[in-house]
């Protein structure tokens, strides 16, 4: 069963060292959709993230970047959800992913949160992993010990433009996701490398 997407989130962490490193490849993916709509993202304290309000023809959602570093990003997610009266599966969590190659986009419903901390905490603030994650690939730096310098690193320019390319493609899909057509947007995405 499909649901409407009412509250997209994009995470990352708070602060110009860290606007242009891997780890927040989710809010420019907001930045990004929020541009491509004309909207402001306004800082909202109640919600610990800039939000915005975005009226579609299936109805209103809502983006957030949250000001919480990541390991903390359920706070913002909660206090969003909870006030907007949102399930899990109404929301999108986009996010950066080490498992797939910078370019590289993909929908998922559900499941763990494989080491990712920003996953970890929005799950246990919800008390449930039933959420919509759009997986923002960024690659991966090839051992373990070196994840934690890499995702907190810039891309080299051609994996920006990669990265970049695969916000652009992912924000084609976004009017499915609102109305509800999951299946639709998987399958454009899916097809699109």
């Amino acid at each position: 069963m499909s649901h409407a997407i009412k509250l997209i989130v994009g995470l990352g962490n708070p602060g110009p060292q860290y606007e242009t490193t891997r780890h927040n490849a989710g809010a420019w993916f907001v930045a990004a959709l929020a541009k491509k709509e004309s909207l402001t993202l306004k800082k909202e304290n109640k919600f610990l993230a800039d939000t915005a309000k975005w009226q579609t023809p299936s109805g209103t959602c809502y983006l957030a970047i949250p000001h919480t570093f990541m390991n903390l990003s359920g706070q913002a997610v909660y206090a969003l959800a909870h006030f907007y009266r949102l399930k899990p599966s109404e929301i999108l969590i986009a996010h950066d992913e080490l498992d797939l190659p910078a370019g590289t986009t993909r929908l998922k419903f559900d499941g763990g949160h494989g080491g990712h901390n920003g996953l970890r905490d929005i799950a246990q603030q919800l008390g449930s992993t039933q959420l919509y994650r759009l997986r923002i690939g960024i690659g991966h730096p090839g051992h373990r010990d070196h994840v934690t310098h890499y995702v907190l690193s810039r891309p080299c320019a051609e994996d920006q433009k990669k990265i970049e390319d695969a916000i652009q493609v992912s924000l084609d899909i976004l009017p499915y996701l609102i109305a509800g057509d999951m299946e639709k947007a998987m399958r454009i995405l899916h097809t699109q490398d």
